[in-house]
């Protein structure tokens, strides 16, 4: 994490994308500005500083979900977001908890993976480009191989119909040499795309069978599974090759991450993936309500019925967000210093029906205000991905500019307010499935049925005439998602 990234940046860096919900915007900043101060601290001391794992408490599309992911982006750590709805506790078929921390061990490696690949890229270019070059002239091997004075069409695996690579020699020479300099011409022409038509044939890594989940008893666990397929790795044969005839411009994409791999100790990027889930990773658990007793406060539902499986799971979820270590095939990973950012609607159950154990794991606690009317014109225009700005995008890539009024905005807010509160409140989604019937019949009929001008505007009577008679009628059956 950048030291620059105070709380304050932060929560200006969120605002860019999502609208309202200062209080845990400002939560979500201090959380994720602590775990660089913990970093800071005395290595003896680092261990017992605790991250504080945030609860978030309101309705669906209000922004918990982004609040997390954006907040992960910024600081370019390793991100999972999984449902509690979909783990089972131990002894069930389904998913297990631990599974989230190899889900987050996974996605560690391939951030530091992508990072290394990046650092020696320009290597691994050069490499492609010599493997290429390999593939257009092979390096000569005897006098027979290739004489001085060839030309292209005498050239070894010439493309019949290929342009003349003007090999021709200013002077008669060794074929070593002669190769040497046909290859730096050719790597020129190479460089600047006028091979790029060219076929070649190369040779491309085939790792393995990825998935032996057809080999697998029904009913087998993900933890074993994944053992399981570790250790049939090692029996599969690695490093397949086969050949392959493209062009060179394809062959550039194929070969490159071959090659990036190759510069890359991937037992170091093990490590690093590891040390970076441990101390920057964020495991978002959605739907966390859904795993709660409803009964609870009240008594319980006596040992019977679904409220035990419910319970069960948070009793498997405790361990995780306590601090435990898991093991994943990169490596075993504590997970005392993941920060955890739980979130649910709570419209049947409440957080005090979460065990006392779980909800002590949580000591931030935020509820997030449900939109209005300003809420919704504010999350068409300001956001970074507003709809407003994505739809033009798409038409524009039609040759036509789509403009909205303002008053046409604010139109399309109090249509989507007034669905939310008349029919279910989804949030900031609603927004989607208004704009999407309001241009329907535009992006039908463009481009065939192109503006003559190439600009399409989205005024208030439009909105109006698309959308306010459904909502006085209250005749949303389409709206519902």
């Amino acid at each position: 994490m950048d030291s620059s990234l105070t709380p304050a940046r932060i929560v200006a860096a969120l605002d860019e994308y999502i609208i309202g919900q200062h209080e845990a915007k400002r939560y979500v900043a201090v959380a994720l500005r602590n775990r660089w101060r913990r970093l800071q601290a005395p290595p003896e001391q680092q261990a017992d500083i605790t991250p504080n794992n945030i609860l978030l408490i309101g309705a669906t599309g209000v922004g918990k979900t982004e609040i997390a992911r954006r907040l992960a982006a910024l600081a370019d750590a390793p991100f999972v977001k999984v449902e509690a709805s979909k783990f089972t506790e131990v002894g069930y078929v389904g998913r297990d908890v631990e599974s989230m921390v190899r889900d987050l061990a996974e996605q560690s490696v391939q951030l530091v993976r992508q990072r290394r690949q990046a650092a020696v890229r320009a290597q691994a270019q050069e490499a492609v480009e010599s493997r290429i070059l390999d593939a257009l002239i092979p390096p000569v091997k005897s006098p027979a191989g290739f004489r001085p004075g060839a030309t292209s069409a005498d050239a070894p695996d010439a493309d019949a119909d290929a342009e003349p690579l003007d090999l021709v020699p200013s002077a008669p020479d060794s074929d070593a040499a002669l190769n040497a300099r046909t290859r730096e011409r050719l790597r020129d022409k190479l460089r600047a795309g006028e091979l790029d038509h060219r076929k070649i044939d190369i040779a491309v890594e085939q790792s393995g069978p990825t998935s032996i989940g057809m080999m697998l008893p029904p009913g087998m666990d993900e933890s074993s599974m994944q053992g399981l397929q570790e250790m049939l790795s090692g029996m599969l044969p690695r490093g397949n090759q086969r050949t392959r005839n493209v062009s060179v411009a394809e062959a550039r994409k194929l070969l490159l991450d071959e090659e990036a791999a190759k510069l890359i100790d991937m037992e170091e990027v093990k490590e690093e993936a590891i040390r970076r889930a441990e101390n920057a990773g964020i495991i978002f658990i959605d739907e966390i309500d859904k795993v709660a007793s409803s009964g609870r406060a009240s008594g319980g539902s006596g040992g019977r019925g679904p409220d035990v499986s419910r319970e069960g799971v948070q009793r498997d979820l405790l361990p995780i967000v306590e601090g435990s270590v898991v093991s994943t095939k990169y490596g075993p990973v504590r997970t005392d210093h993941i920060l955890f950012i739980a979130a649910g609607a709570f419209h049947v159950a409440k957080p005090s029906d979460l065990i006392p154990e779980l909800q002590g794991r949580f000591p931030i606690r935020v509820e997030l205000a449900a939109l209005s009317e300003e809420d919704f014109y504010q999350i068409l225009q300001k956001p970074k991905a507003a709809l407003t700005r994505q739809y033009e995008a798409l038409l524009a890539a039609e040759n036509v500019q789509l403009d909205f009024e303002e008053a046409a905005l604010r139109a399309l807010a109090r249509v989507a307010f007034q669905l939310n509160a008349e029919v279910e409140n989804i949030g900031a989604r609603r927004l989607q499935t208004v704009m999407s019937h309001l241009l329907s019949d535009i992006l039908f009929a463009i481009p065939d049925d192109a503006p003559a001008d190439g600009r399409v505007v989205v005024t208030a009577a439009l909105v109006e005439e698309r959308l306010a008679g459904l909502v006085q009628k209250r005749d949303v059956s389409e709206f519902i998602l």
